[in-house]
């Protein structure tokens, strides 16, 4: 193996793949990345086994003087080419299972493994194919993605259900406490539903590679995993093996009160009570009557916030409590000028969703004060 490339043009895939790789493994291997060589195309892979994600630069011309393929420390790879001057030039040379980088004065030597003994994920066979741009994909993640439980012991929610219907695409994340569901129209034709589970860290790491809102990314659902393919890479990750709680069960259907304000304003209301709200629960008191809502907190200190904010409500008066930081996440996710608020009493969920529809619902369990 022996090629030269620009930092730059290194730089770009390799950010890419070094966020899937683990620092601390049990597999020497799987804190390298693996580098393959072929024609004018380098490709970059990382792994942990759950996730991979491989990385494509093309280099130009006269550039590549001998294909090959080889694994090295992706950690200080990564390190040496944040630490090169802007511009730098590299070549790089397998000589006897050490591998030689060179840029102007500077020259390095790094440990490889066999590229052999590299793992790969296994190729997700069949299932459903669909296009769609990296934008949409990423804002449904995006919307969706912070209402996924953290270290479960219900391991199914510990990431996403994606769900393929024919004419739409369907995220939806809950830890139980509070539910997201966002949905894509377009072109997607399947033989039947499918629901499958996408890791948490899977969701993370695609979120963050899709950066080119208006290019095509093609997204392969098999049995065992899901494959997204773009011009830049290659992202594979496995699917948790479990059923879904069946979220339509989960969503309010014969709310008695509606809710509608500006959005802007009740996030503002919301974090300034929360300042004053229990550390530990952070609950809220929404006090409900025509025309206003009052937002009051509580701590142990004996401390005390209270917000009062015009509202379109004509109704008896409620008094509900909610945890505010799932207020916050919900009112940071949606867009749009006007939030609705559809509730029935003080044990009920509260469904939110933006006033002029959108194709985004969220469900908030209440919390007794």
């Amino acid at each position: 193996m022996k090629f030269s490339i620009s930092r730059e043009a290194l730089i770009k895939p390799l950010n890419l793949v070094a966020g899937v790789v683990e620092r601390r493994q049990t597999l020497p291997i799987l804190a390298n990345v693996q580098l393959v060589l072929n024609g004018q195309e380098l490709a970059l892979t990382g792994t942990d086994l759950e996730v991979e994600l491989i990385g494509r630069v093309q280099l130009p011309e006269g550039a590549v003087q001998q294909s090959g393929e080889i694994t090295i420390p992706a950690k200080k790879l990564v390190d040496i080419c944040k630490a090169l001057p802007d511009g730098s030039d590299i070549s790089i040379q397998l000589d006897e299972q050490k591998l030689v980088m060179k840029a102007g004065r500077s020259r390095f030597q790094l440990s490889t493994l066999p590229a052999n003994d590299f793992p790969s994920v296994e190729q997700a066979k069949g299932g459903q194919v669909f296009s769609l741009k990296q934008g949409e994909l990423k804002r449904l993640i995006e919307r969706t993605s912070f209402a996924m439980a953290q270290q479960d012991v219900r391991y199914y929610l510990n990431g996403m259900l994606l769900e393929l219907g024919n004419g739409h695409l369907r995220m939806v994340a809950t830890d139980g406490h509070r539910l997201a569901m966002a949905t894509y129209i377009g072109d997607i034709n399947v033989d039947q539903l499918v629901q499958v589970i996408v890791p948490r860290k899977g969701v993370v790491e695609l979120a963050r590679l899709l950066i080119n809102e208006e290019e095509q990314a093609e997204v392969i659902v098999g049995s065992n995993h899901i494959r997204v393919v773009t011009t830049d890479f290659t992202f594979t990750s496995k699917l948790i093996d479990g059923k879904f709680p069946d979220y339509e069960r989960v969503l309010p259907r014969s709310s008695t009160k509606v809710v509608l304000g500006a959005r802007a304003d009740l996030r503002q209301a919301f974090a300034r009570t929360a300042i004053l709200s229990n550390e530990k629960y952070r609950g809220i008191r929404m006090l409900l009557t025509n025309g206003e809502l009052r937002i009051v907190a509580n701590n142990p200190e004996q401390e005390e916030a209270e917000e009062t904010v015009a509202v379109d409500y004509q109704g008896e008066n409620l008094e509900i409590g909610f945890n505010v930081s799932y207020l916050l996440d919900v009112l940071s996710a949606i867009h749009g000028d006007t939030a609705k608020f559809s509730l029935s009493d003080a044990n009920s969920s509260v469904l939110v969703e933006e006033a002029d529809g959108g194709n985004c619902q969220y469900v908030v369990m209440p919390m007794r004060l």
